[in-house]
C-alpha cells in the first residue's frame, strides 16, 4: 500500500532545516506503518520505541533532558549503534511519557542532526493539557485515511490515477463508468487502512463493515478511558450525532439536535476534545469570503465531519447492496456522503484553507469556500447530475469570485463563470487552480 506521506517525509528528511517531526492523525489512521515504512526504505537501520508500552524508557525524560543519555540508553534496547546520519528514531504514542514531547526541543538545539520522529494517536490532548511543548523546536505533519487516489492506487489502478493527472477530460470521460464504480466502493470502505486491506483480500463488504464497526467501538472506548470522565456522555452525544448533522438540509452543526435547550457552552470542551483526537473536522462559516478567510470566521456556526467516509457510512448503516444500485450511494443521507467524500479529498493538501459560507438569513449556502493562495474559490458539491447551482449564484451575484466549482457526476466543463469538475476528479483541484 502507497502512501503520499512517504513523499513529504522524503522531503523533510532532505531539508536543510529539519527538525523533529511529529505526525498528528486519529487512531488507526496508519501513522505507525508510514513511519516503519519510511524507515526501512529510507535509512539503514530505524530504532522503533512504544512508549505506551515500553515502560522502560519512561524514566529516561524524567530527570534531565540529556541527549548523549537518552542515545545510549536506546541503544542498549534496540541493540544497534545508532548513527545520525543513516539511522531515523522513532517515538511511538509519545503522548503517553509528555516529557519526551519537552525533550524534543533538546535535540533540535543540541543535537539536530538526528532525524526523529514521533506519532501519538492521542497526541492533539496531550499538547493540549501539556505546558512545556516545544513551540517553534518541531514540525507537524498531518495524516489522514487514505484519498480516493491512494484507495484507487491501492487497488491496482495507478493507471486511472495517471490519467487524472494527466488532465485530459476526453480520456477521464471514457473512463467515467470505471471511476465511478470505484468511487462507489470508496464510499462504502473508505481509506481506513485496515478496512482497506480487507477490502483488497477478497472484497467481502461484511468483513469491511466488521471491521469498522470495531474502530467506532475503540473511538468510543478512548472517550471512556482518556477523556475527562464529565465531558463522556456529551462527547458521545456530539459523536453519534454528527450523521444526523450532515443529513440536513442545511448541515450547520444545531446543538438542539443533541438535546433540548442544549447550548455551545455545553458542548464546546466534547468538540474541542474530537478535534483534538483528529477524530473530527470542524469547518468554520465565513460571513464575507474575503482574504484571509481566517478574519472573517464566524465561530459560532460550523459544520463537523468525520476523519473518514467509510465510518460515516458505517455509523448510518448503508447497506452494501447500495453500492449495486446505481449512483444511490452518493444521494444517500440527502448527498452528506458526498460532502463528506469532497471534504476529505481537499483536507489532504496542506495549501487549502477550508471554510464555508452561507448568507445571513440562511437563504443561500456555498458548501465549501476555500482559500488558495491569493484566491478565494466557492465549491458547491452535487450528489447526483442535477445541476442547479442557486446558492451559487447568489453567491456569484454578491461576490464576483474570478473562479467558483461546482462538483458532481457530470462530467469535466468550463462555463462562463463556473467549472464543473467530476466528483472522482476533486484531488485535481490543486492543479486546476495553479494553471488558471
Amino acid at each position: 500500500m502507497k502512501r503520499s506521506g512517504i513523499l513529504k517525509l522524503i522531503a523533510w528528511k532532505n531539508s536543510s532545516t529539519r527538525k523533529p517531526l511529529i505526525i498528528r492523525g486519529a487512531r488507526q489512521v496508519g501513522k505507525t506503518w508510514l513511519m516503519k515504512e519510511f524507515g526501512s526504505s529510507q535509512y539503514q537501520q530505524t530504532v522503533y520505541v512504544n512508549l505506551e508500552k515500553n515502560k522502560r524508557l519512561h524514566s529516561l525524560f524524567n530527570d534531565d533532558f540529556s541527549i548523549n543519555r537518552i542515545i545510549v540508553a536506546l541503544q542498549a534496547e534496540s541493540g544497534l549503534t545508532i548513527n545520525a546520519e543513516n539511522t531515523l528514531i522513532i517515538f511511538d504514542e509519545i503522548q503517553a511519557v509528555p516529557e519526551a514531547i519537552t525533550a524534543l526541543k533538546y535535540f533540535c538545539e543540541e543535537a539536530p542532526e538526528y532525524h526523529i520522529i514521533t506519532a501519538g494517536s492521542l497526541l492533539g490532548v496531550a499538547v493540549h493539557t501539556h505546558t512545556s511543548f516545544p513551540v517553534g523546536k518541531v514540525e507537524f505533519m498531518d495524516l489522514y485515511p487514505l484519498s480516493f487516489l491512494e484507495f484507487l492506487d491501492a487497488n491496482g489502478e495507478s493507471t486511472l490515477v495517471e490519467i487524472l493527472h494527466g488532465a485530459d477530460w476526453k480520456l477521464i470521460a471514457a473512463f467515467k463508468a470505471k471511476f465511478i464504480e470505484f468511487l462507489r466502493y470508496y464510499y462504502f470502505v473508505g481509506g481506513m487502512p485496515e478496512p482497506v486491506l480487507a477490502f483488497l483480500k477478497d472484497s467481502n463488504f461484511a468483513e469491511v463493515r466488521k471491521i469498522q464497526y470495531q474502530l467506532l467501538e475503540a473511538y468510543e472506548h478512548d472517550f471512556s478511558k482518556h477523556a475527562p470522565i464529565e465531558i463522556v456522555p456529551r462527547l458521545r452525544m456530539v459523536w453519534n450525532s454528527i450523521p444526523a448533522q450532515l443529513a440536513k438540509e442545511s448541515s450547520k452543526f444545531v446543538y438542539g439536535l443533541l438535546k433540548k435547550g442544549s447550548r455551545a457552552k455545553d458542548f464546546e470542551m466534547a468538540i474541542s476534545w474530537l478535534e483534538d483526537c483528529g477524530q473530527v473536522h470542524k469547518v468554520l462559516r465565513v460571513n464575507k469570503p474575503y482574504l484571509p478567510l481566517k478574519a472573517y470566521e464566524d465561530i459560532s456556526a460550523f459544520k463537523l465531519f468525520l476523519v473518514d467516509i467509510g465510518l460515516l457510512s458505517a455509523m448510518g448503516a448503508i447497506d452494501a447492496k447500495t453500492i449495486l444500485e446505481g449512483n444511490l450511494i452518493f444521494t444517500e443521507f440527502k448527498g452528506a456522503l458526498t460532502e463528506q467524500y469532497v471534504l476529505q479529498q481537499l483536507s489532504g493538501s496542506d495549501n487549502f484553507t477550508i471554510n464555508y459560507w452561507s448568507a445571513e438569513r440562511s437563504t443561500a449556502e456555498v458548501d465549501f469556500v476555500i482559500q488558495y493562495q491569493g484566491l478565494v474559490i466557492p465549491i458547491e458539491v452535487k450528489a447526483e447530475e442535477n445541476l442547479q447551482s442557486k446558492s451559487l449564484k447568489v453567491y456569484r451575484e454578491k461576490y464576483d469570485p474570478k473562479f467558483s466549482i461546482r462538483v458532481s457526476m457530470a462530467d469535466y466543463r468550463e462555463q462562463d463563470w463556473m467549472t464543473n469538475l467530476p466528483l472522482y476528479a476533486v484531488s485535481e483541484l490543486e492543479a486546476l487552480l495553479r494553471d488558471i
